[in-house]
C-alpha cells in the first residue's frame, strides 16, 4: 500500500493571550501531518511543547526520518517502535487513525468497538494573571460546569478565592504548572478543601513529585508532566490519584488509550487535557474524554480562528466536530 506524507507548520492566532507560570502564548504553533492513499487522506496534528524539549522544526525533522516507513506502509503498531513519544508522533499516530477510518468507511470510535463522540462539559480555564483580573474572567464563566485556575507561587490563595468568589457553582481543578513546593501542596490543601477545589493538578515539579510519596490528600493529585506513557503508571501510583492523558505526551491515540487501560487497571482516575491547539487536535482527544472523569479540552475555544467543521463549545460544553473532519465519514 503505497502512500504519500506531508507534513508543515500551522499558526494560529488566539483571541487573547493564555498565560500560565511558565510564560504567556499568543499563538498557537502546531504540526499538521496529512498520510494519503488511494485518493484518501487523513490528518493529524501535534502541538511540540518546549518543556519537554520540543520544537517545531524538531518535530518536522522526526516526521522527515520516518517518510520512507510510513508511505512504505508501516502500521500503527509499528509507528510506537520507529518514533518517540511526543507530539511529531502524535501527528502521524491520528493521520493513520483518520486515514484507516476514512478508507474502512468507519468511524474511528466504530473500529474500536465504543459508540459515537457526544457532546462533553470541558473546563473553561481561567488563566494567570492578578486575582481582580482572574475574578473577572471567572465572573464570565459562572455558569459554565468546570473551571480550571491557572495559578503560581506569587498569591494562589487570593488567586483561587478570587475565582470562586466570581464563580460559586462550577467545580474547579487548580493548575500551577509545577510551580509549588511541597510545603506549598500542605499549607494550602486546607483552602482548597474549603473553596470546594475538585482536584489539583500537577503542583510540582516533576523531578521533585517523589515528596507525593505517602500522602493522602483530601483533595486528589492529578499527574501531568509527569505523566506520559503506559510505562509510567507503576510509579505514578505511589504518588497521584489521577493521570492526566495528552496525546502530545503519549505520542498519539494509540498510546493514550494504553496509558488510559494501564492508569485504570492502577485504581487512578482518568483526566485527559490538550495543549492550545486546534480543533484537529480534539477529534481523538474527545475518544480518551469518555472515559475520564476530567476533561479540560477548551484549547480550540482560545483562538482567533480554527479549522471549518472543528469542536464548538457553548457554556463550557463541547460539541465534536462535523462528519467528515476527523475519524468520521
Amino acid at each position: 500500500m503505497f502512500r504519500t506524507l506531508a507534513a508543515r507548520r500551522d499558526a494560529f492566532p488566539l483571541a487573547t493571550p493564555f498565560r500560565i507560570s511558565r510564560g504567556v502564548k499568543s499563538v498557537a504553533d502546531v504540526v499538521t501531518v496529512e498520510i494519503a492513499s488511494a485518493g484518501v487522506f487523513g490528518r493529524g496534528e501535534g502541538v511540540p511543547y518546549a518543556r519537554y524539549g520540543e520544537s517545531v522544526d524538531g518535530a518536522l525533522a522526526e516526521i522527515e526520518g520516518v517518510r520512507v516507513a510510513i508511505e512504505g506502509g508501516a502500521t500503527r503498531d509499528e509507528l510506537q517502535q520507529l518514533m518517540r513519544p511526543g507530539a511529531a508522533r502524535n501527528a502521524v499516530d491520528c493521520a493513520l487513525w483518520d486515514l484507516e477510518a476514512k478508507r474502512a468507511r468507519r468511524a474511528v470510535t466504530d473500529l474500536l468497538g465504543l459508540p459515537p463522540v457526544a457532546a462533553t462539559a470541558t473546563a473553561m480555564t481561567v488563566g494567570l494573571d492578578t486575582p481582580e483580573v482572574m475574578r473577572v474572567a471567572a465572573r464570565a464563566l459562572a455558569g459554565v460546569p468546570l473551571i480550571k485556575i491557572k495559578v503560581d507561587r506569587s498569591d494562589p490563595e487570593a488567586q483561587i478565592r478570587a475565582v470562586r468568589d466570581a464563580a460559586p457553582d462550577p467545580r474547579i481543578i487548580v493548575d500551577p504548572n509545577e510551580s509549588w513546593t511541597i510545603a506549598e501542596v500542605e499549607r494550602l490543601m486546607p483552602l482548597l478543601v474549603d473553596l470546594r477545589v475538585d482536584l489539583l493538578e500537577q503542583p510540582l515539579p516533576a523531578e521533585a513529585d517523589d515528596a507525593l510519596e505517602g500522602l493522602t490528600p483530601p483533595v486528589s493529585i492529578a499527574a501531568d508532566e509527569s505523566a506520559h506513557v503506559a510505562g509510567d503508571v507503576a510509579a505514578l501510583a505511589r504518588k497521584y490519584q489521577v493521570v492526566n492523558i495528552k496525546l502530545d505526551k503519549t505520542g498519539g491515540l494509540t498510546a493514550a488509550l494504553a496509558l488510559a487501560d494501564a492508569a485504570q487497571a492502577a485504581g487512578l482516575g482518568l483526566m485527559t487535557g490538550s495543549m492550545i491547539c486546534s480543533s484537529l487536535s480534539i477529534a481523538p482527544a474527545l475518544i480518551v474524554a469518555a472515559r475520564c472523569g476530567f476533561v479540560d479540552l477548551d484549547g480550540p475555544l482560545w483562538l482567533s480562528a480554527d479549522w471549518a467543521g472543528g469542536v464548538r463549545g457553548l457554556d463550557g460544553v463541547l460539541a465534536p466536530p462535523e462528519p467528515g473532519f476527523w475519524g468520521t465519514v
